[in-house]
């Protein structure tokens, strides 16, 4: 196959609001054809403590994907001419039943990551990406290195007796070895908390959070500066939870905190990450139902193109 097969449906033939949706208008192949990079959705949210309805977003993301184009100014790339990228579908899910779909996320992936394909998973709920990093730490036989854009911690406790939410994932994450606690950072994070004691976990393994205060507090160039540098030997994972913006910009996002990230912040730290391996990465808890004119789904097209070109 050549790799003009996996170019996105062109908008001056087909205008952008026609067409069958898939992501970036990109073409729809089975898992296990020649692509590199495979997106697909994960229409899960059975993890949440607020609002539910995150299950709509991959559909949804598709659709307002039709806006999205290849070529990325900034760092002077065609992404797909660069690599071989497709929809590969959604990913089965169990409505009513965290761990069959956990069990179904991590066969997917698995299957993904031992034909050394590399990804975007859309979601659904920040609970989805225990799964992925499970299948991950196999493929890989060592905890991977972690980036974590997010409004809240997700190191918290268990919820009304039940150990596996939304909340709950990077905890669990960092406890069954998945992810290297000293190589991993969470950005974006913010207030209020619950109570004092849900900073002890971070603290106790080493975690670096960069709160949005660590943003704001310097200029945005000499914060940016100052961001790890994840090698060629380190696989990473970066996984974004749309909430780290703040609702003005994502107002679609089921557990919504004030003060945080703009739009341009956003881009600008993605755009200064130097990840030597990135093995895959999501985009996670946008909420089409609580959202305006789509711009937490536009913001969510954005971020997946960022992540193609770190990829």
């Amino acid at each position: 196959m050549s790799q003009n097969k996996y170019a996105p449906l062109s908008g001056r033939e087909f205008p952008r609001y026609s067409a069958i949706k898939t992501f970036f208008r990109l073409p729809y192949v089975a898992k296990d054809e020649d692509y590199e990079i495979g997106l697909f959705g994960v229409p899960f949210d059975g993890g949440v403590s607020y609002r539910p309805g995150a299950r709509f977003a991959p559909s949804h993301i598709r659709q307002t994907s039709s806006l999205g184009r290849g070529y990325h100014w900034t760092r002077g790339i065609q992404v797909f001419n660069q690599k071989k990228v497709a929809d590969i579908g959604d990913c089965s899910t169990v409505p009513i039943s965290i761990d069959q779909t956990y069990e179904k996320i991590e066969s997917y992936t698995s299957e993904l990551v031992n034909l050394n394909k590399k990804f975007i998973a859309v979601g659904g709920d920040h609970s989805m990406t225990l799964p992925i990093l499970r299948a991950l730490k196999k493929k890989h036989q060592k905890p991977l290195s972690f980036i974590h854009f997010d409004a809240h911690l997700d190191t918290y406790p268990a919820a009304w007796g039940c150990e596996y939410h939304h909340g709950s994932f990077a905890r669990h994450a960092v406890e069954e070895g998945l992810v290297n606690p000293k190589r991993m950072i969470q950005i974006g994070i913010r207030g209020p908390l619950a109570d004092g004691s849900d900073l002890d976990f971070v603290n106790r393994h080493g975690i670096t959070v960069k709160t949005i205060d660590d943003v704001r507090d310097k200029s945005l160039n000499d914060f940016v500066k100052e961001l790890p540098e994840f090698l060629k030997e380190e696989p990473t994972y970066l996984s974004f939870d749309i909430d780290c913006l703040d609702p003005a910009y994502a107002p679609g996002t089921g557990t919504p905190v004030p003060g945080g990230l703009t739009s341009y912040e956003v881009q600008k730290i993605l755009r200064n990450l130097k990840i030597g391996n990135l093995v895959g990465g999501d985009i996670v808890e946008v909420l089409p139902s609580s959202d305006q004119s789509d711009i937490t789904s536009l913001m969510a097209v954005d971020v997946m193109f960022e992540i193609l070109c770190l990829l």
